[in-house]
């Protein structure tokens, strides 16, 4: 399955987490567009037509839902890949917002997810099995 990963990129903690996860998709088999590894260099139109070009190749979203708002950015690449494809969410943040349903982000995101991966505080492999899970379910469903 050819998946775009979304999700923050403003730290070296977020951008290694992503890099672990994205590996791990790409050893079970998975071609991922990681933006982190497009964008180097490029101006804010040149990320913006890279990341839409990578969302518009894929046959599926994964974002990360972490923080105590989850990022701008990877909100609406959300939006932007609702009703187009399968989105799959994914939060480890144990923080939580009143208003949400206990789910520690926006109903609008919430709602959107076609698959929810709720793993508060887990480790990176626990997350790349309930992602890769996910992702299965969704290869068998279409």
């Amino acid at each position: 399955m050819r998946i775009y990963f979304a999700g923050p990129l403003f730290s070296a903690a977020e951008r290694d987490w992503n890099a672990s996860l994205a590996a791990e998709l790409r050893g079970a088999g998975h071609e991922v567009f990681l933006p982190q590894e497009q964008e180097p260099g490029k101006d804010a139109a040149g990320i913006f037509a890279t990341d839409v070009g990578g969302i518009d190749w894929a046959d599926g979203l994964v974002a990360i839902m972490d923080g105590a708002d989850p990022d701008s950015g990877t909100c609406w690449e959300v939006g932007y890949a609702y009703g187009k494809k399968p989105i799959v969410l994914v939060r480890t943040d144990l923080r939580r917002n009143a208003g949400s349903g206990g789910s520690g982000y926006n109903p609008m995101l919430t709602q959107s997810a076609t698959i929810r991966v709720d793993a508060v505080a887990a480790p990176i492999d626990h997350v790349a099995g309930e992602v890769l899970d996910a992702l299965a379910r969704l290869e068998t469903a279409s």
